[in-house]
C-alpha cells in the first residue's frame, strides 16, 4: 500500500522495501528495531573521520528517522558504463576498506539490535548490502555509502564478498542486470581485492563466501516472506530467489578460476 505523498516530500527510488522520501536536505525513512544502533554507528563513523556516510538527526514528528541527503546519483539498474568501469570498482574497494577500518573502534550497547545476527569473527561492522543501489556516485565515482539498515558485526570478507557479487559482478550469463565472461569476472575480482588490500587468507575464502552470502540472502527472503513481509514476497514472486540461486551455482562452478586469479602472486598482508 502506497503512503500519501506530501507537497514538500519527494519519493526516492530504492529497493522497494521501504518508503523513503526527501525533505529538503534530509531523507526520512520508517525506523526499525536496529535504527538506534545504526544511528550510534553513524555518529561513531563521523567521529572517526569517515565522512562518506550520512549523519543521523534523530526522528521527526511522524516517528521517521532523519538522515542527511547525500547529493549525487545512486547506482540503480540498468547500470551506467561509468558505474561498471574498472575505476568505479577500484574506488568501491577503497571506500569499503576505509569504512571497515573506521568501524573497528565502535562499541555497541550491550542490548544493541542488529538487522542480521552478528557473525564471527566480528572484525568490523559490516554494511550488509554494499551494492550500486546503496552507493552515491558523482562523475562515475562512488563517494558515499547509504542505507545502513542491514549493518551487523562480522568478518571483512563477508561484506566484501557481497560487494564483489554486485560490482564485479559474479553473475551467471543468464542474469540480465549485468554479466561478463568468467575470465573478465576473475580479472575484476582481483582488482577489487587489491583495491581493498585483502589478505591472502581472505582471498582464498572470497569466492565461496560470495556463494554463502547468496544462500543467506535467499533464506532471509523466504523467512521474511513467510512472516508476512509483502516486499520480500513480491521479490520472490518476481523470481529474485531463483536468480540468486543461479548466480550462486555459477560461483561454485567457477570457484577455482576465481580463486586462482585472487591468490596468484598476491601480496602478503
Amino acid at each position: 500500500m502506497n503512503e500519501p505523498q506530501r507537497e514538500d516530500e519527494e519519493v526516492l527510488a530504492g529497493g522497494g522495501v521501504h518508503h523513503v522520501v526527501r525533505v529538503g536536505p534530509t531523507v526520512r525513512r520508517p525506523p526499525g528495531p536496529s535504527t538506534r544502533t545504526v544511528h550510534a554507528l553513524l555518529a561513531h563513523l563521523r567521529s572517526a573521520g569517515f565522512t562518506a556516510a550520512p549523519r543521523a538527526h534523530g526522528f521527526d514528528a511522524d516517528g521517521r528517522e532523519i538522515l542527511d541527503f547525500v547529493p549525487g546519483e545512486v547506482g540503480n539498474y540498468p547500470l551506467t558504463d561509468a558505474v561498471r568501469s574498472d575505476e568505479a570498482l577500484r574506488a568501491v574497494g577503497v571506500l569499503l576498506r576505509e569504512y571497515h577500518d573506521a568501524t573497528v573502534g565502535f562499541t555497541p550497547e550491550p542490548d544493541a539490535d542488529w538487522y542480521f545476527s552478528p557473525r564471527e569473527p566480528a572484525e568490523v561492522i559490516c554494511h550488509g548490502d554494499v551494492a550500486p543501489y546503496n552507493c552515491v556516485f558523482r562523475d562515475g565515482t562512488p563517494v558515499a555509502l547509504i542505507d545502513f539498515d542491514t549493518a551487523h558485526p562480522g568478518p571483512r570478507v563477508w561484506d566484501l564478498a557481497y560487494a564483489a557479487y554486485r560490482f564485479v559482478p559474479l553473475t551467471d550469463p543468464g542474469n540480465t542486470d549485468f554479466t561478463l565472461p568468467v575470465p573478465e569476472q576473475a580479472r575484476r575480482l582481483r582488482l577489487l581485492a587489491d583495491a581493498y588490500r585483502l589478505g591472502v587468507r581472505d582471498r582464498a575464502a572470497l569466492a565461496p563466501t560470495a556463494r554463502e552470502r547468496l544462500d543467506h540472502l535467499v533464506r532471509h527472503m523466504h523467512e521474511q516472506a513467510d512472516a508476512g513481509n509483502t516486499a520480500f514476497a513480491r521479490h520472490i514472486a518476481d523470481g529474485h530467489d531463483h536468480l540468486y540461486r543461479t548466480d550462486a551455482a555459477h560461483i561454485v562452478r567457477h570457484e577455482a578460476t576465481l580463486t586462482a586469479a585472487l591468490t596468484q602472486d598476491a601480496p602478503a598482508r
